[in-house]
């Protein structure tokens, strides 16, 4: 860039103005006086030349002041944001929305579940970076909330706050996050929203693990970023669940951890998309009533809960995990297993339970893409038009298991009624426009064993079709 004029370099201005003079006074040359007063002259213009340089120096730092100064206005894939062009400073606006049509069938579905559209999500998030470090998020959320509270938690329209931390990322090798956001435990709760396989998550993630909690975590990264970890601190949520609220049910609090290593990345190995972890929480969760309801894969009514009883003890939970990337095959498989110390609200009667899930969930793109634990980005996205392209299409099937220990029973709620084993098999096909937007159909069929009928458990089976529309960006 032309930051203007430049004056000449010193010692040749020199030169020229001394042969101009010399050119001037040729009849003069051997004159002492003569010499004298062209000496003086030279020192004048040279001292001018030098004040000019000077006054060019402070125009070309004015406007590289200036340029360093303005800032950057963004808008990407990534969301809008404004930035300083040092990128020390950061404001970025991004968001997700799911709008469903969901249908339900079998001998299971209560009769106050029914089938329709759903806003599912709708999350603005503001984030940010200042002093290059240092960030924050803020997500809340103004659709149908998906905690499974009452006989149709789905169909709950209640505003509430999902994201909101700040964090110092001090070096790729330790950072740490303190407000409400997702414990590192779950693999597939670590994903976004918007990039999870299917339209709903496992029973690992929604029915044992933590979703959301207040606490603070230090995390990062090492031996050359084949190796992650996280340690964290927690108020501490019954199973599935997400604290609402800055206040704590007991003094009692969580402690989280999480390893996980991608051993061969960034190598020829054809295990270069393998990654292998576990993860865990454990607490004393004593005379607290935060004893976990478990939902059916629709999200929409709870085939087993509590009643009259509260936690007792410890509570731990385990959480082995993995997954493996390879061309367009995408495979993730997660294990979770809680185990309790309960009694009913008197304290009669105790007992120790452990229940569980699995989930094995497999991915292909059928265009080709390389399939990722992130979102995809379709080769040729699509565009109407003789030169538009197709977007990405990309088959899902996954079988997931969760299991209710026998010893539950005492305290089961058998007014609405209960299922101890819930089998569940799906397929699914996603299409990616481009890697904002995106449709997902799912069918998913549940078989449910060991059923005691009543109000809300009707049957031994749920059939659950969902299409879905995303927006993400």
């Amino acid at each position: 860039m032309n930051s203007g004029p430049k004056v000449l370099g010193r010692p040749f201005s020199r030169l020229l103005i001394a042969s101009a003079i010399a050119a001037t006074f040729p009849a003069h040359a051997n004159d002492a006086a003569e010499i004298e007063k062209l000496k003086a002259q030279i020192q004048e213009l040279d001292q001018r030349l030098r004040i000019l340089d000077r006054k060019q120096e402070i125009v070309n730092d004015d406007v590289a002041a200036k340029q360093k100064a303005a800032a950057v206005v963004t808008a990407s894939d990534k969301g809008f944001g404004i930035k300083s062009s040092d990128g020390q400073f950061e404001y970025r606006l991004r968001g997700l929305v799911h709008v469903d049509y969901r249908n339900f069938d079998g001998s299971a579905p209560a009769d106050t579940i029914y089938d329709g559209f759903l806003a599912r999500r709708i999350r603005p998030t503001f984030e940010g970076t200042v002093f290059g470090k240092y960030g924050f998020r803020f997500t809340p959320e103004f659709a149908e909330s998906g905690d499974g509270t009452g006989t149709s938690g789905i169909s709950q329209n209640r505003s509430r706050v999902i994201d909101a931390f700040v964090e110092a990322r001090i070096d790729p090798s330790y950072s740490f996050r303190f407000g409400k956001f997702k414990p590192f435990v779950g693999l597939e709760r670590l994903q976004s929203g918007s990039d999870i396989k299917f339209i709903e998550r496992s029973y690992v993630s929604n029915n044992i693990l933590p979703n959301r909690d207040f606490g603070l975590s230090l995390y990062g990264e090492a031996l050359d970023k084949k190796l992650n970890y996280a340690v964290g601190y927690f108020n501490g949520v019954r199973d599935g669940g997400e604290n609402f609220t800055s206040q704590d049910e007991n003094n009692h609090k969580d402690f989280a951890a999480r390893v996980f290593s991608t051993p061969f990345a960034g190598t020829d190995s054809a295990l270069a998309g393998l990654g292998l972890g576990i993860a865990g929480t454990w607490s004393q969760d004593s005379n607290s009533n935060s004893l976990p309801s478990y939902k059916t894969p629709g999200q929409a009514y709870n085939f087993f809960a509590y009643t009259g009883a509260r936690s007792n003890g410890r509570r731990e939970r385990i959480a082995p995990q993995a997954y493996y990337y390879k061309g367009s095959l995408g495979i993730i498989a997660e294990y979770a297993a809680v185990k309790q110390d309960i009694s009913n609200t008197a304290g009669t009667t105790t007992a120790n339970v452990t229940n569980s899930a699995w989930q094995l969930a497999t991915s292909y793109l059928l265009t080709g893409e390389d399939a990722s634990f992130k979102g995809v980005k379709p080769y040729s996205p699509f565009k109407s038009g003789a030169e538009g392209g197709w977007g990405a299409f990309e088959l899902v099937a996954r079988y997931q298991e969760n299991n209710i220990d026998r010893n539950a029973v005492t305290f089961a709620n058998t007014t609405t009624g209960y299922a101890l084993g819930a089998k569940t098999w799906g397929v699914g096909l996603n299409w990616y426009l481009n890697e904002a937007s995106r449709f997902s159909l799912n069918v998913e069929r549940t078989k449910f064993s060991d059923v005691r009928i009543g109000s809300v458990m009707k049957g031994d089976t749920e059939n659950f079709a969902v299409a879905r529309y995303q927006l993400a960006f």
